[in-house]
């Protein structure tokens, strides 16, 4: 099974503080999505950029949001960026509150089953959970057609998000 998610917030990863985290959790929130200036769309994928307060350039973000087709009130927001370094590439997923949080986030590309990862923190908007990519987790993004999110209310009900992966190898390309 693949290391999705490492299950602890990446400290020091050079994004600019908590500002820059602040701004991505808050501002792209499925009801804050209007926050950030769209650069550009790629299939169902959103380059966004703004400036946070205290960075010291614009910042952007790869985002995509989505709402579970039977239940209209569960959603979340998948967030790709690059570190201040360009070295890293970091994936936050952003599930709604009431998540049940030892159970985590798993995720499957076209019904493979990739992993499962730990939610790092919640805030008022939301849990958040976070990985560090590796080059095989972006061919599998590339590659794949969809990527269903699991999140979990109770220990044996799983929700299953599905997110289009269309235009994501185009706009990972393009984000600066």
């Amino acid at each position: 099974m693949h290391a999705f998610f490492l299950g602890a917030f990446l400290r020091g990863s050079g994004l600019g503080a908590a500002a820059l985290a602040a701004w991505l959790l808050v501002a792209v929130a499925p009801d804050a999505l209007a926050q950030g200036t769209v650069k550009s769309v790629h299939g169902d994928w959103q380059i966004r950029c703004d400036t946070p307060p205290g960075a010291q350039g614009e910042q952007c973000a790869l985002i995509q949001s989505v709402t579970a087709e039977d239940r209209p009130n569960v959603g979340l927001t998948v967030i790709v960026l690059k570190t201040a370094d360009q070295k890293g590439r970091l994936m936050r997923v952003l599930a709604p509150l009431g998540v049940l949080l030892p159970s985590g986030l798993g995720l499957k590309i076209d019904k493979a089953d990739v992993g499962r990862a730990g939610f790092v923190r919640c805030l008022p908007n939301g849990c958040v959970a976070e990985v560090v990519m590796d080059d095989n987790l972006v061919k599998q993004l590339r590659t794949g057609t969809s990527a269903t999110y699991i999140i979990f209310q109770t220990p044996e009900e799983g929700i299953g998000i599905p997110l289009s992966l269309k235009g994501f190898g185009e706009g990972y390309d393009k984000l600066p």
